[in-house]
């Protein structure tokens, strides 16, 4: 349960350190799932039967294994997301400073975690695990995501009556990490808690005041 609205000003060190926790868990599941796990479908480990697994994945591009154009697409998203990062850093702090509610703050960490733990695997992971495609001009900045949460939800073909998907196959939901889990849940409480974070007794911000970030923009960070 999120906190309820308060007025109050807050430390942004708790915010952080809520970022840190959920990079810390992020980049230890990535290199266990690396050290001990095989790559593809032959290494895969069964957690709740077919419904959930461990699959260790390499992931080029964006969230869920989107992908842009090579080769310097992955140049333009790893530039993105610094720049994100850097844009979320400098919101927290400013948020904390004002009368913002806490679970907003704590939603925006959560957002902020889960973009680092992405960045660091496209800035280093091409040369810590020397995964980046092939092809790459630089084996930094072009390191692969690595993705191991897999949820099939449903696997088969849909049916040919269903709009434009209909008589396409699925695999089951895409593979995902901790990072995009974190953002997310970040971004889905505060669609489901915008009238908590956001009501008419909040006193109005000032000119000067930051502006809540719109939750559909915070997804592309993943």
């Amino acid at each position: 349960m999120l906190p309820t609205l308060t007025t109050r000003q807050h430390s942004a060190a708790k915010f952080f350190l809520l970022a840190l926790l959920i990079i810390v868990l992020d980049q230890a599941s990535k290199w266990a799932v690396h050290t001990y796990m095989q790559l593809g479908s032959a290494g895969e480990i069964p957690i709740f039967g077919q419904w959930a697994k461990l699959t260790y994945t390499l992931n080029p591009g964006m969230a869920f294994g989107a992908e842009l154009p090579a080769p310097y697409g992955k140049l333009v998203l790893t530039g993105f997301r610094m720049l994100a990062v850097g844009g979320l850093l400098y919101y927290i702090i400013r948020l904390s400073r004002q009368r913002v509610a806490a679970g907003y703050i704590a939603c925006m960490a959560l957002i902020l975690g889960g973009a680092v733990g992405n960045l660091i695997d496209s800035i280093f992971y091409g040369v810590i695990y020397n995964n980046a495609p092939l092809g790459s001009p630089t084996r930094w900045f072009y390191g692969q995501v690595i993705d191991m949460i897999f949820v099939p939800l449903y696997v088969g073909y849909f049916p040919k009556s269903w709009p434009l998907i209909g008589g396409t196959y699925s695999g089951g939901f895409p593979i995902f990490n901790i990072a995009d889990s974190s953002i997310f849940i970040g971004v889905a409480f505060i669609l489901l808690n915008q009238s908590r974070f956001f009501n008419e007794s909040q006193p109005a911000a000032a000119p000067n005041e930051p502006q809540p970030l719109v939750a559909a923009d915070a997804e592309k960070l993943a």
